[in-house]
């Protein structure tokens, strides 16, 4: 059977631990024989970025800007113990940040929904999905620890010299302080991502902060939103037959578990790191959610909700056999490879996107699984396989 051109190539971010084991599997056994597969490739596992000094984390975002759609593997944000581990010489900061804050964009998550996995929250009916915000906040943050007493100013200098102060705090003996920022601009994006893809998708719009408490910080976040949905978006949303509602934080999260489901929420982007997490998990495994970032440039880059499965990756160092669950990954992939045909035209590899996610989908309806799920199936008597065995089992189902 001929490979399916592609005419243009995708930018390959590769990751760290298992993920990167499965990320070659995936590529030999459900990609490479059927696609003729042209990638950018970028080596974003920890021990190169720190060879390059993490320059090859901007190079990848920048050629994201150039080719429009991206893959990425999921990468090590370093902590203390992965500095001692990795030899590093810096504490480098979140691979996925970087990306995020050069592309602009907001990060779509949204659970992969198969036969017998069912929710745990059992009035949710259909996916969630989580619309986080991906510029700013904690992931570009200043932090200091305080040795002893003195004060701590958040101090605004104008161009012209004139400065603004508020007092943080008095310390009277040790602590910490904190930072962070945000960008007009990124959330006018982040709003107008939020409402477009409601539009494409035809879903509700919840977003949610904590303005009752963060007067000014949260509060500009709400303002911008309802600002641009009465200006640009409210009379599309009511053609289309769909809403757009503010609420608190604490109050969204408590709507969330009574809903069916079947809507968008927008988080700022640490709560949109925990709810997703929260949601996946409910749905049933944080390996079967989708994630992509969308930019209102113009670019997109698909990777896995979930992280490098490190536990599994020093089993897998031992010889020791693991069962990964590499649909989240595969979902990535079929993600970017659908995009690139979107954008050049290829049917043909729109439909190959369609007939791997199917495939991987039928393989766990028919009881053909990895243990995270056969943990939680409703199905009776399922199979487990190993992470190599999962994909080999894909790859037959997408033959036929």
């Amino acid at each position: 059977m001929a490979k399916i051109p592609m005419t243009t190539p995708l930018v390959e971010m590769d990751g760290d631990e298992m993920t990167r084991i499965l990320w070659k599997i995936i590529k030999e056994e459900l990609l490479e024989p059927f696609v003729d597969l042209k990638t950018e490739y970028y080596d974003l596992g920890l021990e190169h970025r720190n060879e390059t000094n993490d320059q090859v984390t901007a190079d990848a975002a920048n050629a994201t800007k150039k080719y429009k759609v991206a893959v990425k593997c999921a990468t090590i944000t370093p902590n203390a113990a992965r500095m001692e581990e990795y030899h590093l010489k810096e504490m480098y900061k979140s691979p996925n940040g970087t990306i995020r804050s050069m592309l602009d964009g907001t990060v779509f998550r949204a659970p992969i929904v198969v036969k017998g996995i069912e929710p745990c929250v059992k009035n949710w009916k259909k996916p969630i999905t989580l619309a986080r915000h991906a510029y700013g906040d904690v992931y570009k943050n200043t932090e200091m620890v305080i040795p002893g007493p003195g004060k701590v100013e958040l101090v605004y200098t104008a161009a012209d010299g004139t400065q603004t102060r508020e007092l943080v705090h008095e310390f009277t003996g040790p602590g910490v302080a904190q930072g962070m920022h945000n960008l007009n601009q990124s959330i006018e994006s982040f709003a107008r991502s939020c409402f477009t893809y409601a539009l494409d998708t035809r879903q509700d719009v919840w977003f949610a902060t904590k303005d009752t408490i963060s007067k000014k910080y949260d509060h500009t976040f709400k303002d911008i939103f309802q600002e641009i949905f009465e200006k640009e978006y409210e009379e599309k949303f009511k053609e289309a037959g769909i809403t757009y509602f503010y609420t608190l934080i604490d109050d969204a999260v408590a709507r969330v578990m009574k809903a069916e489901g079947g809507f968008i929420w927008a988080c700022k982007n640490y709560d949109g790191d925990v709810m997703s997490d929260m949601v996946s998990s409910a749905f049933g495994s944080l390996a079967m959610m989708t994630s992509v970032l969308v930019s209102p440039h113009g670019y997109f880059e698909y990777e896995a909700a979930h992280g490098t499965v490190q536990r599994h990756y020093y089993k897998h160092l031992k010889g020791e056999e693991t069962s990964t669950n590499s649909v989240a990954t595969i979902f990535a992939w079929t993600g970017a490879l659908r995009k690139r045909g979107e954008l050049d035209g290829s049917q043909a590899l729109q439909e190959f996107a369609d007939r791997l996610e199917k495939a991987t989908v039928s393989v766990i309806e028919n009881g053909k699984m990895t243990k995270d799920l056969a943990l939680i199936t409703s199905l009776e008597n399922p199979v487990i396989l190993n992470s190599r065995e999962f994909i080999l089992e894909i790859r037959k189902e997408l033959e036929k």
